[in-house]
């Protein structure tokens, strides 16, 4: 499948340092494959070492393994229920940093209070068998308190950074308040070692009336999160309401301001009730902001080698505006974007870069897929 696009010349604009508006536009071809469908609302994705292939995770509560071939496994074993309503359900999958050694596979998932009607974020890691036909082992070492959400808002993103620290992106399960709660764990941007336990030097540890595992707060449903593989700096992005999508950098301690501050209004087109303004004294302005919320979704940077004009670009997922958006970066300063597969109303849940150089999609649908897109060789 073939499909000509323009295609922003991001080597010359970080070559000649000059802003994106001053690049000659040029024209060249997407390269898409897909590698396999008849995945259910597939939610997140890990590529495993020595090309091994993939785990897939789909919402309903499955886990996949597609081995390197492209043939797509039987459930695995050893996943825990989940909370399988609205948004909800079986979401993000991350290895450990020592997975060669250790074999942990990290999940994040809504789980159910113990009536069935409410639920909250949860994280367990257990150890993908040799076979890779289960998980062993598999122990909770994370949950989300108290369980406020009844189907949405659930974040859910996992990343390990440089050091080893993993953060959990937390949704304020529609509930917007509590982002501003330091004594609960909704709207919030969570700091962990690898066992769930919580890193001394947290910003809140020992503070009363507030989470030790907090590392930002003021957040509404954050589903993208990536270390930028240039500086270590993890970056975050959440959804905004109607208006109001938005990336941030997280900065220890600090406060991303919703609900208090929004570019965005309630989807009844009346303001948020509990907003003061786009900025807010106190709160920390997006580092990038969409007026109209294309729905973002997963995040990866690129830093490949093997497509040179996407190097030093951000491809995010988007749902509510299907496709795929193109940031191109000089250092930390966001160029001017480029959507991509606008015209095959795909809505993107999760972007990943391959061990391969290509970048990998998965489509949010019934019939979902996965997608490997590259650009054409000239």
């Amino acid at each position: 499948m073939r499909q000509t696009i323009l295609c922003v010349a991001a080597s010359a604009l970080l070559g000649l340092g000059l802003p994106a508006m001053a690049v000659a536009e040029k024209e060249s071809e997407l390269e898409l494959k897909e590698v396999v469908g008849g995945l259910e609302h597939p939610w997140g994705l890990a590529f495993l070492p020595d090309g091994k292939g993939s785990l897939i995770t789909e919402r309903p509560g499955r886990l996949r393994w597609l081995n390197d071939q492209g043939r797509l496994g039987s459930a695995l074993s050893g996943v825990p229920n989940v909370y399988a309503r609205g948004q909800g359900g079986l979401l993000d999958v991350a290895l450990s940093p020592q997975f060669a050694s250790d074999r942990l596979v990290y999940l994040s998932y809504a789980e159910s209070d113990e009536d069935g009607e409410k639920a909250g974020t949860a994280v367990g890691r257990g150890r993908l068998k040799d076979d890779m036909s289960g998980l062993e082992g598999f122990q909770v070492i994370f949950r989300q308190e108290p369980k406020l959400s009844e189907g949405v808002h659930f974040g859910s993103r996992l990343a390990f950074d440089r050091e080893g620290f993993l953060f959990v992106t937390l949704g304020e399960n529609n509930q917007r308040s509590t982002a501003q709660d330091l004594n609960k764990l909704q709207g919030k941007l969570v700091r962990l070692k690898p066992g769930g336990s919580v890193p001394d030097d947290n910003p809140f540890v020992g503070k009363a009336g507030a989470r030790a595992e907090i590392w930002s707060y003021g957040h509404r449903n954050p589903q993208g999160l990536a270390v930028n593989p240039w500086n270590g700096q993890l970056w975050l992005h959440e959804h905004g309401p109607r208006g109001g999508d938005e990336i941030n950098i997280p900065q220890k301690g600090l406060n991303y301001g919703w609900p208090k501050a929004t570019h965005g209004v309630n989807y009844s087109f009346l303001p948020i009730p509990e907003a003061e303004g786009e900025t807010v004294a106190g709160t920390e302005a997006p580092h990038h902001v969409w007026k109209k919320s294309p729905g973002i979704s997963g995040m990866a940077f690129y830093a490949a080698e093997r497509f040179p004009a996407w190097q030093h670009s951000l491809f995010i997922g988007a749902l509510a505006q299907p496709g795929l958006i193109r940031l191109p970066l000089d250092g930390d300063k966001v160029g001017q974007e480029e959507r991509l597969l606008e015209d095959r109303g795909w809505r993107i849940r999760d972007v990943r870069q391959g061990p391969d150089g290509y970048l990998y999609l998965l489509t949010d649908a019934p019939d979902g897929k996965l997608i490997r897109l590259g650009l054409q060789r000239p």
